[in-house]
């Protein structure tokens, strides 16, 4: 087996680029999906419902997308063609959900938003899971910290660009109150136009300046026990899921119960304990303000999040992939719970150090440590299937939510603890992790 190339900074940088894109349309979803939905009329006890749309997405389409392109060989590579395809079929829901309420001649306001959150979740999946095993199929092993680090700060490059773009609409002067008869608040209707651009022109720069393995350059890089072209039946492929996998999967579990938690109940949580408004309370100035600020903070923890990335990758390999994973989700735990005692919104600010750090880990040392442990040939489709790692902790999320909700009287902050006690609780189980460690040969 021969050893796969050293890559320059750039190329490792161009790789991922696109992925910033995406993150961008997909923070301005994150950031404003239960404000768009609650305008449009959704109740804060359904909120988590809808929320269920991109976790249902995920756990169908990832998969799907991976053994598909596991098995494709183009003059543009294996991955590129379907993070094309998905970034054309975001860019064009990311038009449509903010302006749902003027089809309601085709369906509701409220179930439009619905489909169109669906559909731009799906075309999401498409693109970001070819992402993720790219990275896998091009850098080594001695490289495959930074790999994971650089995708981890592009991503969180883009999540501080799509989450401030309705704060700095507004600041430029863009209306943040919707217009008389109208739900939805300009300076969301205009990020979302720029999100979908942006999404679409920096996966075209990937597409173009990225060069995957040729199927017979690949075979140089591997020790294949079959043509790489070569299907695999997907029920042997979840019976020969590594252990490390496994083990990942409790990890991940709590963690994205969190932060699935964390997106849906921060604008409201906030509204209530720092803009005094009522459970409910949607079209309010406070609320819209609100709502805003929460676009500032999570650009703000993204912001941390681009910074840990820069040393993370030092850090892993220093002190090792899993103690600096641990100590990263804990760090985030503890930002979570403190946001319940911060009544300034610029206290907030602190809280979103600890959730930052954690965000990048999740976003890069999971993929870090699987991707050492995957059988070369079969990267894309387990990492699709380790994306229901990822969804189905939001799917229990969501259909919980509501009923925790309740339990706690309706305020949305305390649902910030919860979410903090998980993550908690997934920084403790890292420990049960075991690393595949690769020998490098030449």
């Amino acid at each position: 087996m021969e050893k796969k190339p050293h890559l320059s900074f750039w190329s490792i940088w161009n790789m991922s680029f696109g992925f910033m894109g995406v993150q961008i349309g997909y923070s301005l979803q994150n950031g404003n999906t239960s404000r768009i939905l609650s305008a449009l009329g959704a109740d804060v006890h359904h909120l988590s419902y809808f929320w269920l749309a991109a976790p249902l997405a995920g756990l169908i389409v990832q998969p799907i997308i991976g053994l598909f392109s596991d098995n494709t060989w183009t003059r543009l590579g294996r991955r590129i063609p379907y993070i094309l395809l998905g970034a054309i079929i975001s860019a064009m829901a990311m038009f449509f959900m903010p302006n749902s309420e003027f089809f309601a001649y085709i369906l509701p306001p409220l179930f439009f938003g619905a489909f169109m959150l669906l559909f731009m979740d799906t075309s999401f999946n498409i693109t970001m899971q070819p992402f993720r095993a790219l990275v896998g199929d091009m850098v080594s092993e001695e490289q495959r910290n930074q790999g994971y680090s650089v995708q981890s700060f592009l991503i969180n490059a883009g999540a501080v660009i799509g989450s401030l773009l309705p704060f700095i609409l507004t600041w430029i002067g863009v209306s943040n109150v919707p217009a008389a008869g109208e739900k939805v608040a300009p300076t969301v209707i205009w990020a979302f136009y720029l999100g979908g651009g942006t999404l679409l022109l920096s996966v075209l720069w990937t597409s173009f300046r990225t060069k995957e393995f040729p199927p017979e350059e690949y075979k140089k890089y591997y020790q294949l026990k079959q043509d790489p072209t070569k299907k695999s039946s997907f029920l042997t492929l979840i019976k020969e899921i590594p252990e490390t996998m496994w083990r990942l999967a409790i990890v991940q579990f709590f963690s994205w119960f969190a932060l699935f938690l964390m997106w849906v109940y921060t604008t409201p949580g906030v509204a209530q304990n720092v803009w005094n408004t009522v459970s409910g309370d949607s079209t309010s100035a406070g609320y819209n303000e609100a709502g805003n600020w929460v676009g500032v903070i999570f650009a703000v923890y993204s912001l941390f999040g681009a910074l840990f990335s820069i040393v993370m990758a030092k850090l892993a390999n220093k002190f090792g992939r899993k103690t600096t994973y641990m100590l990263s989700l804990m760090a985030g735990g503890i930002g979570l719970i403190s946001m319940i005692f911060i009544k300034n919104q610029y206290g907030l600010i602190v809280s979103m150090v600890g959730i930052g750090i954690a965000w990048a880990a999740i976003l890069a040392m999971p993929y870090a440590i699987l991707s050492a442990a995957l059988p070369s040939d079969k990267m894309g489709v387990y990492m699709g299937i380790f994306n229901a790692t990822i969804t189905i902790p939001q799917i229990a999320a969501g259909l919980l939510g509501g009923i925790v909700l309740t339990l706690v009287e309706n305020k949305a902050i305390l649902m910030l603890g919860i979410a903090g006690l998980s993550m908690v609780i997934a920084g403790l189980t890292v420990v049960f992790v075991k690393e595949h460690i690769v020998t490098s040969k030449s």
